[in-house]
């Protein structure tokens, strides 16, 4: 039941009657997860009698727990209860871990606030304060609730005097003009009561049919009491929150009676006025009796004893003159914002810009969200960052400012996390000078959301000199729904509040939504809410590029050229180079050639499975494109990147430079734009591969044995000869300049047209 809210509190502010039948299900399931039993469920329907049934809520709740969904959580019958108005508050006992915050909306100071005397008026006119009251409160049409008949109630807590349901036949108009001719007697008017009890009026009007809320008319007015405080410090406090009050009433006991405006349009918005009301109150020391929030409530009636003491008038319109003024007042008093400054007086004494953290692209004390979809490597790009601050190394191409940064890892656990940061720094090829400048703070199984960890986390780094902190990733932090601007500008804030405790920059990252993200722009890509795109300050957003067949087989190429060179570097004579060109050295065929004429056959065999590897890396490369959406820089040109795992590399080459991002078409659509794709490259290729090597082999004779030039370009004799089939088979441009023949020994022959075919 530890859900951080008091259900049962909860649940006497949430109305049965407005909720439709899967709502009602779910507040029972909800009970049944956080450990209740079925009867508060069942009390709590009873309230909604025209669709209580007996018996319905067990059979309900034994249904409970199947079918392996998502249990329903206190969360939900806390969120219906707020979009019944109901102003939602949760607290816990304060550990070492807490941090104390200021309160909001705290406009009195208790502990300094002087008590304001009230006296008894010794010249009294009962019937002036009645008459001052109803004029106060009501129209003369309105039909006005009353009681002074009571009756006696004894159990083991002792003796208590409740009211009768009274009368509400009259109207004000009346009841006005029956207390002007009363002489001073208001048991004329009203019926006699008990002196020792006193006696009670509704504030609300009524519509002469009944005394409970929905006989409400008008929902104009709300009581607050509390009797916590001694009378003096409840007038102070009252008066200090500026409360709209229309009467104050001293109610012959423990308490006043204020009579606060509200002016709602209908009982909902009365609802969520009087729970902002409440709340205001008990954030400035008067705890309100709950009993007392419904619209046909009975407060005290002025004019008459109770006890010995008078219940008398003590004031009538104090405080702001309506509830809109006085809830503007309240919101304006306690932000802590700056007051607005002339330009003229700063225009030719502007502050400096906070210093470039990333050139170009984030200053410090400034926030970065990286956002891209699973498997871009994102941790992998926050880890190179982190590194890139540390030791004063580029990132992304950018030049980065040295500091200590602060890694809070949320996701893996702290040997996955540590193996990771090694393996870039290793993959990176940097030397690992300034570890000293990289803290790491793990936290998998431990988060808490982000408005609990921004204190935590400020408290731990206050000292530290951050200039930059990474939350990777957000998702396990997130108060709310993240489809809600609202929710999510609340839980955006807890970074703006990160940055300027500690004046360093917050880095996060952030999913893709689901589905094709190429048609989109960079901001519109990010799961949730636009507040995640638009909030910080620089916006980096990665988008796969499905790299072509053509583009992998050149990839392909220039690692089996590295392969060579590096492997005859090693273990050729030093003068191999002389043997080949410039353009052999690109070629991976040329260059394997060169190899299998110079090395051995098991130095041969360990290069074929060096190549292989090689082949088998660049086949695990993906390709990402990064754009930037900027609010401190101009816009960058896209920057596009291989990830090859575990770090991002510059494309230098330019090769991703053509290639579009996948678009929002159908993936079979996709999949058969990519096949034929595929099968034009690999023609392209097929063409250029047959040019390359037939000029190769056949020097200037422009003759070549077909078995040979099959085994330089890795085919079958058949394969190639087939290229150059007769009819409609083959390739046309191969077919269009070569021609096979067979030549006087029997073998087969490829030849340039034109060429003698002698052999």
């Amino acid at each position: 039941m530890d859900s951080g809210y008091d259900i049962k509190e909860v649940l006497d502010h949430l109305d049965p009657t407005l909720l439709d039948y899967k709502d009602w299900l779910s507040v029972g399931m909800a009970l049944q997860h956080e450990g209740y039993e079925v009867g508060l469920w069942d009390e709590w329907s009873q309230r909604d009698q025209g669709r209580y049934h007996r018996g319905e809520c067990r059979k309900k709740w034994n249904g409970f727990g199947g079918g392996g969904v998502s249990p329903v959580t206190a969360g939900t019958i806390v969120q219906l209860a707020r979009e019944q108005g109901y102003y939602v508050e949760s607290g816990h006992e304060l550990d070492w871990e807490d941090e104390i915050q200021k309160d909001d909306y705290v406009v009195v100071d208790r502990n300094w606030i002087e008590g304001k005397e009230i006296k008894e008026p010794e010249d009294w006119k009962p019937e002036e304060d009645l008459i001052r009251y109803l004029d106060t409160l009501f129209e003369a049409g309105d039909n006005v609730g009353y009681v002074t008949e009571s009756w006696k109630r004894e159990d083991e807590k002792g003796i208590k005097w409740l009211p009768q349901k009274g009368h509400w036949d009259r109207t004000a108009g009346q009841l006005i003009e029956l207390l002007g001719n009363c002489g001073g007697d208001i048991g004329k008017v009203f019926g006699d009561y008990n002196p020792e009890v006193g006696a009670w009026i509704r504030f609300n009007p009524l519509d002469g049919n009944g005394c409970k809320d929905q006989n409400v008319t008008r929902y104009r007015h709300a009581l607050v009491e509390s009797d916590s405080l001694d009378i003096e410090k409840q007038n102070a406090i009252m008066r200090e929150l500026q409360l709209p009050i229309a009467c104050l009433v001293y109610s012959g006991g423990k308490s006043l009676h204020a009579i606060v405006k509200i002016d709602a349009g209908d009982y909902n918005e009365y609802r969520k006025r009087v729970d902002y009301l409440y709340a205001i109150c008990r954030r400035n020391g008067l705890e309100i009796d709950r009993q007392n929030c419904n619209p046909s409530r009975l407060s005290r009636m002025p004019g008459v004893i109770r006890n010995g003491h008078k219940q008398f008038l003590v004031d009538t319109n104090i405080g702001k003159s309506n509830w809109q003024e006085w809830q503007d007042w309240i919101e304006a008093v306690n932000d802590d914002l700056p007051d607005p400054e002339s330009l003229g007086s700063v225009w030719d004494d502007l502050p400096e810009l906070s210093p470039c953290l990333i050139d170009g692209i984030l200053r410090q004390g400034h926030k970065m969200l990286i956002a891209g979809p699973s498997k871009a490597g994102k941790s992998f790009l926050q880890i190179e960052l982190c590194i890139s601050i540390a030791e004063g190394m580029p990132w992304l191409g950018r030049a980065c400012t040295q500091g200590r940064i602060l890694y809070v890892n949320l996701e893996l656990d702290r040997a996955s996390c540590l193996h990771r940061f090694h393996d870039v720094y290793k993959a990176l090829g940097w030397p690992a000078e300034n570890l000293q400048n990289i803290d790491i703070w793990n936290l998998r199984g431990r988060s808490v959301p982000m408005d609990k960890l921004a204190p935590k986390l400020i408290r731990r780094a206050q000292k530290k000199n951050y200039i930059a902190v990474v939350i990777d990733p957000i998702y396990k932090v997130i108060t709310g729904d993240e489809n809600s601007a609202d929710q999510m500008a609340k839980f955006c804030n807890q970074f703006d509040r990160v940055c300027t405790e500690l004046g360093c920059a917050v880095i996060y990252c952030h999913h893709h939504s689901k589905g094709a993200q190429g048609g989109k722009r960079a901001m519109d890509r990010a799961s949730g809410s636009g507040v995640f795109a638009r909030d910080p300050d620089a916006l980096l957003d990665l988008i796969g590029l499905d790299m072509t067949e053509a583009l992998l087989e050149q990839e392909k190429n220039k690692a089996v050229c590295a392969c060579c060179v590096q492997y005859l570097d090693k273990h050729a004579d030093v003068s191999w180079r002389d043997d080949v060109s410039q353009d052999d050295l690109l070629s991976r065929y040329q260059l394997m050639g060169y190899c299998r004429s110079k090395l051995d056959r098991w130095k041969m065999q360990t290069l074929n499975r060096l190549v292989k590897e090689a082949e088998e890396h660049v086949k695990a490369l993906t390709a990402w494109r990064i754009e930037g959406t900027l609010r401190e820089f101009p816009k960058f040109e896209p920057v596009n990147l291989w990830f090859e795992y575990p770090v991002h590399r510059m494309d230098e080459s330019g090769a991703l430079g053509d290639i579009q991002p996948d678009m929002d078409t159908s993936p079979w659509q996709r999949a058969a734009e990519k096949r034929k794709k595929n099968a034009e490259d690999a023609k392209i290729n097929r063409i250029s591969n047959f040019n390359i090597n037939f000029d190769g082999l056949s020097g200037t004779e422009g003759i070549v044995p077909a078995e040979e030039l099959a085994e330089r370009m890795d085919v079958s004799s058949k394969t190639l000869l087939g290229w150059l089939g007769s009819g409609n088979k083959g390739v046309p441009k191969l077919k269009k300049e070569y021609e096979k023949f067979m030549g006087d020994d029997g073998l087969m022959y490829i030849k340039r047209k034109g060429a003698t075919d002698a052999t």
